[in-house]
């Protein structure tokens, strides 16, 4: 300091000096721990945001692989009404040929089975979709073969609990509710400490001097300097600075609220849609296995065993094996859709074992 430059000597000027101080901002009480707070609460939603996308990724998983066992089971069961139509075909084929039979009959079986083959093609269509879209989730090449063993997939429908505790469950467990009180939580630390801003914070410093030369007057070395200071900065111009930042916290804490909200009602009506959807394809489940499909296993066999002898037309075999093959692929169907909204369910209420 004072450091003269006409001959840049330091021991010239009485005050030329090389000092050396350190100095320490000192808030206003309770501002780093405001400060602090609101961090930690940022930081504690990364740990639910994790979590959060952990629940939707897997429900998303459950979804696509019940899609993708669906396409493959209903290709299975057109494979095998390929084959048994076929049989029909040959069947009219001989009736026809010693004179029992139409040939409308022949035509009719070959009509359906060229169905069959369209329907097929449009459900490879669907199911290579399907397969793409489940290894996108799994991280995996689009075109990899993935082929699902549907005797280890569990095909039970258990009963969920009441729309209310599901719902209730839901606004205290979700992860996505967690993360939005902790950014609450953090602006609101925010607004407190915008507030505390309109208070003069402190700054103390301490700095030592090294002076160089003798002290004319007293015939001796000059002696070095000491200094302590103490700052205030005083916020003069809090109406249009400090007050404007009250309000943008006040708003941000507003906006917070508010995307609670609105993430609330929209798993409550998640929670409710899944809930719905699950219990109707549940029953739908039901009445098929138990007697729509047994029943009309019973009908393809009386009306085969009839026709055989010309006791039934043709056209009634057929319809009653294309209701046979319709019903047994919307088991299939509707088993895939209960599953899906029984994982989403699961994804919705962040309630991992309803869906096991």
């Amino acid at each position: 300091m004072n450091f003269p430059v006409d001959t840049f000597d330091f021991d010239q000027e009485p005050m030329t000096q090389l000092q050396l101080g350190v100095s320490q901002s000192i808030p206003l009480p309770g501002k780093r721990k405001l400060r602090r707070a609101a961090a930690e609460s940022v930081a504690e939603a990364g740990p639910a945001q994790v979590s959060e996308q952990r629940d939707r990724l897997t429900g998303s998983v459950r979804a696509a692989g019940w899609r993708l066992l669906y396409l493959d089971q209903a290709l299975v069961i057109v494979g095998q009404n390929k084959d048994l139509m076929r049989d029909f075909i040959e069947i009219a084929e001989t009736k026809y040929s010693v004179g029992t039979g139409l040939q409308q009959d022949v035509l009719l079986a070959q009509l359906e089975l060229s169905r069959l083959l369209d329907r097929e093609a449009r459900l490879k269509g669907r199911r290579d979709i399907a397969q793409a879209e489940l290894n996108a989730l799994l991280d995996r090449r689009p075109d990899r073969t993935l082929v699902l063993d549907a005797s280890t997939m569990s095909v039970k429908l258990p009963d969920v609990p009441e729309e209310s505790a599901l719902l209730s469950h839901a606004a205290e467990s979700r992860d996505l509710l967690d993360v939005h009180r902790h950014l609450i939580t953090a602006a609101d630390e925010r607004l407190e400490l915008a507030e505390r801003d309109r208070y003069p914070d402190f700054r103390i410093g301490a700095g030592y001097a090294f002076r160089q030369g003798d002290d004319p007057l007293r015939g001796v070395d000059r002696s070095d300097f000491f200094s302590l200071m103490l700052s205030v900065n005083v916020p003069l111009y809090f109406g249009s600075k400090q007050n404007m930042a009250i309000d943008q916290r006040g708003s941000e804490k507003l906006q917070r609220t508010f995307a609670f909200n609105d993430a609330l009602r929209s798993i409550e009506a998640d929670v409710s849609r899944n809930l719905a959807t699950y219990e109707s394809a549940r029953e739908q489940v039901r009445l098929l296995e138990m007697a729509i499909i047994p029943q009309a296993r019973q009908t393809v066999a009386a009306m085969l065993a009839a026709y055989q002898v010309n006791e039934v037309d043709f056209l009634n075999v057929i319809n009653g094996q294309l209701t046979l093959y319709n019903a047994q692929i919307n088991y299939w169907e509707a088993l895939s859709e209960a599953k899906r909204s029984l994982a989403a369910l699961a994804a919705a209420v962040g309630m991992e074992n309803l869906y096991e």
